[in-house]
């Protein structure tokens, strides 16, 4: 008779190489069922496996099933040293210039042409079988893309027996430098291959964000400091909306929302940030985070091209919520504080998703 098969709560497994670089593909599984797979290319969230209102588990996040996928297109990816934009590739820091790869038009987007969402991590089984977590540990080093300092990165993915998926950020760096790091998962609750999002709810709890200049032709994505209430706009979500409702209202480059939100309450605080509901499905996604701004992206630009787990990903398949420090920070004097980091500080950012049905 054979015998049971044991329960492991983290199983590792090689994924591939990259740039002659073995890179490991991590399984996360709690007793509830849920499973989560995580990859040291980019310390990315590669699956995520949550029941529907009937019991049955989907894969609601977007990606692929070979390492080389990642390579191309980064989904699910851990984003630094900076997320977001640097406005004209540079900024200034005691008194010095920092030059930037410009890789968003003149801008730098999310750490440069080759940031942290572009390099291999050092993953360590953690946690415990109850909630079982894998850590990630990446040394960027001083003159990196061009930012000063070599600053020591952790990430730490946790799948609780509360079905929760944790993300705790940290860096530590021997340098003062600037550091903004975020979670980019592209969420499908509707599961892959079931449509697009558009119908999907959300609520964000933020009741102003920040603009870039006025939308239009040559729209420039980047904040300058402004900050527009909320109300009367295609970006109130302070009451549960329809994702589709106004998104052609959003006027860009491509109809659509990639703007960032001021989470309401007090930031370094673990508050709500936003709560996704699926009608179809039942999944909800509520989402809680420290940090005081997020990215709310509708996936404007995914054309059909990219191809992952036997789907191909268009336009408004899934969305991004990515809690962070206000985009292009260190250009706002009110604001610059929140991506600073000096030796002896540490940076700290912490996220929770929550899954239940309804």
């Amino acid at each position: 008779m054979a015998s049971a098969k044991k329960f492991e709560p983290v199983v590792k497994a090689p994924f591939g190489k990259v740039d002659g670089q073995d890179v490991d593909l991590y399984t996360l599984t709690n007793k509830n069922g849920l499973v989560a797979k995580v990859t040291s290319h980019g310390a990315s969230l590669t699956e995520l496996w949550a029941p529907d209102r009937t019991g049955k588990l989907g894969d609601i996040v977007g990606g692929y099933d070979k390492v080389d996928g990642y390579v191309k297109e980064p989904f699910g990816a851990t984003v630094g040293r900076v997320a977001n934009r640097i406005r004209n590739a540079e900024f200034e820091l005691e008194g010095k210039t920092y030059k930037l790869s410009a890789n968003n038009g003149p801008h730098t987007l999310h750490g440069g042409k080759k940031g942290w969402d572009r390099v291999i991590w050092t993953g360590a089984r953690g946690g415990t079988p109850d909630d079982p977590a894998v850590t990630f540990t990446y040394v960027s080093k001083d003159g990196e893309e061009g930012f000063p300092g070599t600053v020591t990165a952790k990430v730490t993915y946790t799948l609780t027996s509360k079905n929760e998926l944790k993300i705790d950020m940290e860096a530590t760096t021997d340098r003062p430098t600037i550091v903004n790091m975020a979670h980019h998962s592209y969420w499908m609750l509707q599961g892959l291959g079931h449509g697009s999002m558009q119908d999907q709810v959300l609520t964000i709890h933020a009741g102003s964000y920040t603009p870039g200049k006025s939308p239009g032709p040559g729209v420039d994505p980047v904040p300058d400091g402004t900050v527009k209430s909320v109300a009367g706009t295609p970006f109130d979500f302070r009451k549960p909306k329809r994702v589709g409702d106004d998104l052609l209202a959003v006027v860009g480059t491509r109809n659509g929302y990639d703007q960032n939100w001021i989470v309401d309450g007090e930031p370094r605080k673990l508050r709500p940030v936003a709560t996704l509901k699926e009608p179809k499905s039942g999944r909800v996604l509520t989402l809680e985070a420290d940090q005081p701004g997020v990215q709310f992206y509708t996936g404007n630009w995914l054309n059909g091209t990219s191809t992952g787990k036997g789907v191909s990903y268009h336009q408004y398949d899934a969305l991004c919520l990515e809690t962070q420090a206000l985009p292009n920070a260190i250009d706002v004097p009110a604001w610059r504080d929140q991506v600073i980091l000096k030796p002896g500080q540490t940076y700290q950012h912490h996220m929770v998703h929550r899954f239940t049905t309804e």
